[in-house]
């Protein structure tokens, strides 16, 4: 059995220094796109935060912030923050 490894909470102006390129293997929640969707409107309407939990080269992380807009391949936080869609295990409502 795999012990849950607890994501270590960082702000989010400090994701742009994160290096993305070596994260480890995770498994992903299933529908994970549609999760980003959901939270995306919800952040532009109603300005929900959510918990998104995400892997980098340095270990597992969690940011507590509204989408601002999603793609195909990355998330997009206020200020121009980018996080890889490959990188995110879950997002959360706070």
């Amino acid at each position: 059995m795999q012990a849950t490894l607890t994501p270590t909470l960082v702000e989010k102006e400090s994701i742009s220094g994160f290096s993305f390129r070596n994260a480890k293997k995770f498994k992903q929640v299933p529908d994970i796109h549609k999760k980003l969707e959901e939270a995306t409107r919800l952040g532009n309407t109603a300005k929900v935060k959510f918990n998104i939990d995400f892997h980098t080269d340095n270990g597992f992380k969690t940011v507590q912030t509204t989408i601002w807009a999603t793609g195909t391949k990355f998330i997009c936080l206020k200020g121009g923050v980018w996080i890889p869609i490959a990188n995110i295990e879950d997002v959360r409502s706070i």
